[in-house]
Order: structure tokens, then sequence, then C-alpha cells
């Protein structure tokens, strides 16, 4: 442990706690927060409830079943790509040492021991791996409300309440699903800002800070929220 501590400077880590706060600190403000309400994800969680209602009331799904086709597809790239980033990382660990010789000649870039590239690759792997999690999860999520959706009976004029709960736990599902799905575009959001950290502390710190006005922009105050949020 005391030899971990000793890789890298006091700013360094410093850096990566700023990071850590920032990241769990977003995501509890804009998931469980009195913010919430006002973010776009709060919006489409709306959308969706009323989406499943009214797919309720169809005979024919084909429209709901090719929605849920389009966003698993979508989830399917990101995943896809989250395990491509990882083998590339993975890779990346066994040229930690000219790595860390042709970072050392990039502008601005504090110079990183072979030991220090390492630990800085594993954090963005876990990053990325963290995020395949999610973006797994959200997949098996939406399968299952497929398979909801396949249960509702022809469309009655007045609901039973065995169909009233049925659609609701389709909704929820659905919102889980982009629950889950939205935590792992976080996670790549933030595994871009840490590539801040090779070049150094303050490039880190920086970065963090350009991501979190990014994601609070669009998540809060962008046109889509906007628009999203007067329905």
């Amino acid at each position: 442990m005391d030899r971990l501590l000793a890789i890298f400077s006091l700013s360094d880590y410093e850096a990566l706690a700023f990071f850590l706060f920032v990241w769990a600190g977003y995501t509890l403000l804009t998931d469980a927060s009195f913010l919430r309400p006002r973010s776009i994800a709060a919006a489409m969680e709306r959308q969706r409830q009323r989406w499943f209602e009214e797919a309720f009331r169809r005979d024919l799904r084909i429209l709901d079943t090719g929605i849920l086709q389009i966003l698993m597809s979508g989830m399917n790239m990101f995943a896809s790509t989250s395990i491509i980033v990882i083998g590339g990382l993975f890779a990346a660990m066994g040229y930690n040492e000219a790595l860390a010789g042709a970072l050392a000649r990039m502008p601005f870039a504090t110079p990183s021991s072979p030991e220090q590239l390492m630990v800085k690759l594993a954090v963005l792997l876990a990053i990325f791996i963290y995020a395949f999690f999610k973006f797994a999860w959200a997949i098996r999520l939406s399968h299952y409300c497929a398979i909801l959706l396949g249960g509702f009976g022809f469309a009655l004029a007045e609901p039973s309440e065995a169909d009233q709960q049925r659609v609701a736990a389709a909704a929820r599902l659905n919102t889980l699903c982009g629950l889950h799905f939205n935590r792992g575009i976080r996670a790549i959001f933030f595994g871009l800002a840490t590539v801040g950290w090779f070049i150094g502390p303050v490039f880190y710190v920086a970065s963090t800070l350009f991501i979190l006005a990014i994601l609070a922009r669009r998540e809060f105050g962008s046109a889509a929220a906007a628009a999203v949020k007067s329905l």
C-alpha cells in the first residue's frame, strides 16, 4: 500500500479525488436530488410511462416493438464499443514503457513513469468496465420489458387492475433501462475526462470540469431538455 501511495504526487491524488467527487456528486444530484424533476431524464420518464399506456390501447404493437429494437440496437452498439476499448486498454498495458516515453514528448505533458501510466490505464479500464456492465444490464432490462409488452392483451375500453399493473411494471422496467443506459453514457464521458490525467493533474481537473459542464447543460439547459419538459 505504501508503495502504491508513493507512485504519484499529492496533486495527482487530489485530481483523482476531485474527479471521483464530481462524478459521484453529479450522479447523486441528477438521479436522486431535488434537481431530478428538472432534468431531461425525468421528463423522458413521464414519456416512457405515457408510451406504455398508449401501447396497451393498441391492438397491433408493431410500432412499439420497433421502437424497442431501435433502443436495443443503440445499447448493443455502446456495449460493443466498451468491449473494444477494454481490449485496447489491456493491450496498452503491455506497452506502458513505450507509451510513457511517447507521452513525455507531448507538449505541456507531465512525464509519467511506466508504473504511473499502468495505474492510469487501470483507472480508465475500471471506468469502461463499469460502463459495459451498465449497458449490459440495460440490454437485459429492455429484453424483460419486451417480454412484458408481449404479454399485453387486446385493447379494452377499461383495463383491469392486472392490466394496469402490467403496464406500470413494463414502464418501470423501461425507465430503469434508461437509467442504467444513461449511467453508462455518463461513465464514457467521465472516461474521456480521465484522458486528461495522462497529460497531468491540472489537465485532469480541467477536463473533469469541462465534461461536467457539457453533461449539466445537456441534462438541464439544452434545447432538447426544454422541448421535452414542455410536454
